[in-house]
């Protein structure tokens, strides 16, 4: 990035970030990230995050780095694998010495790393793992600013309700840790409305979706929902567009991944017409902070837009950073007292935790998920309705409060 961009935003940040003088700390403080950067995790998610982590890091050290030190943000390949999740959490603590870790996309890469973090006294900040678990064992260490799976779920199908006509649902879906709940939690929530729902699982990182897409075609249903992560979804999307069920022949929401607007066409040319949730508010309503980002991400990028998953992985870091700057402390247990009280100005609004040790969430007729849970994330509906759409510019459909356009319902 260009000196001038840095600086130019260093003003913009430094409230944020607090830099403090230097103390007998070792410099530089690192943070650990976490992003999927090889298959079959989400390849394109984890470019974005770490992208956003690292200009996170420019953003704090411009600004006068953390107590007094330069910070240093060490990232770490998940490839959205469980099993490879515990080992890099303990590499990033035991071997690379980082003090606090962000990130994160993969539910089951948080569900499966989280433990190794907390056992350590480490804190974690996920940005984008929505499994109700993370949270809901209510650990020490472990914060969470991205939605909850209940609560993302719920934005489906409360969307999906509005179908006309909708008697029967498709879900493909995902043996993972976001993927069966996810699934369920769907299922149910259609179940309210009367809504008959047959689910179809596969495993992370599926290509050929042929017999599944047959299986789909002869449920005749009336929306499909994809709740599997990666670029695999793509495949899926234009692999069912061939056999005629795709979203410009049966309502569609496809995967969040198909936020990627240059990747979502290049796979799915077939793709107008599709649903997508998006975490957060449009770019006209971006905080000062959220816009400095954003310029900086799509010039850094080349992209058009900034994805949420972007700005969550941004906010894990500095939210970090602020955090041990109050703490004055690189020590664990500080850094939590630090989260549980604080107030951080981030591209995704205010982030704060109204619940943990000072407060339980039954204290206010909550469920243990909702411990240092970020409790105010946005969550919307986009619909491409143009060939070549960008996912900025894709009207938003749901809910009012942030309504951009009216939906298209292909089976009307």
């Amino acid at each position: 990035m260009k000196k001038s961009i840095i600086l130019s935003m260093a003003s913009a940040v430094a409230l944020s970030f607090g830099a403090l003088p230097a103390g007998a700390q070792e410099c530089p403080i690192k943070i650990g990230g976490i992003a999927p950067l090889s298959a079959p995790g989400t390849v394109v998610g984890g470019e974005a995050m770490r992208d956003a982590m690292l200009i996170a890091e420019e953003d704090i050290n411009a600004a006068g780095g953390v107590m007094g030190c330069e910070v240093d943000v060490v990232i770490a390949d998940s490839e959205g694998l469980p099993e490879k999740a515990a080992a890099i959490m303990e590499k990033l603590i035991t071997q690379d010495g980082v003090v606090a870790v962000g990130g994160g996309y993969h539910s089951s890469v948080g569900v499966a790393s989280k433990d190794v973090a907390d056992a350590r006294g480490v804190p974690v900040v996920f940005a984008e793992t929505w499994n109700d678990t993370i949270t809901g064992d209510k650990q020490k260490y472990i914060f969470r600013i991205a939605p909850l799976s209940s609560w993302a779920s719920s934005t489906i199908w409360q969307h999906s309700l509005l179908v006309p006509g909708i008697k029967k649902a498709a879900i493909l879906t995902e043996n993972t840790d976001y993927g069966i709940p996810a699934s369920e939690e769907t299922k149910k929530g259609l179940a309210t409305g009367g809504v008959e729902t047959v689910i179809f699982s596969v495993d992370i990182g599926t290509q050929d979706y042929a017999g599944i897409v047959e299986r789909i075609k002869a449920e005749d249903p009336d929306i499909i929902i994809v709740l599997a992560t990666g670029e695999a979804g793509y495949n899926f999307q234009q692999q069912a567009a061939d056999a005629g069920i795709g979203s410009m022949d049966v309502p569609f929401h496809a995967g969040q991944v198909s936020l990627e607007s240059k990747a979502y066409w290049e796979n799915v040319p077939d793709g107008n017409m599709a649903f997508v949730q998006r975490i957060g508010v449009p770019e006209n309503l971006f905080t000062e902070k959220a816009k400095n980002f954003a310029k900086v991400y799509k010039e850094r990028t080349g992209k058009d837009g900034v994805e949420s998953y972007a700005m969550e992985a941004y906010d894990s870091i500095a939210i970090l950073a602020q955090a041990i700057n109050e703490a004055g402390s690189t020590d664990g247990d500080a850094i939590v007292t630090a989260l549980e009280n604080i107030s951080h100005e981030g591209t995704l609004g205010r982030i704060y935790f109204p619940y943990g040790t000072k407060k339980d969430p039954s204290e206010d007729g909550k469920g243990d998920e909702w411990w240092h849970q970020w409790p105010d994330p946005a969550l919307t509906v986009i619909q491409y309705q143009a060939d070549g759409q960008s996912s900025v510019d894709a009207p938003i459909v749901w809910p009012d409060a942030y309504k951009t356009g009216d939906p298209v319902y292909v089976n009307e």
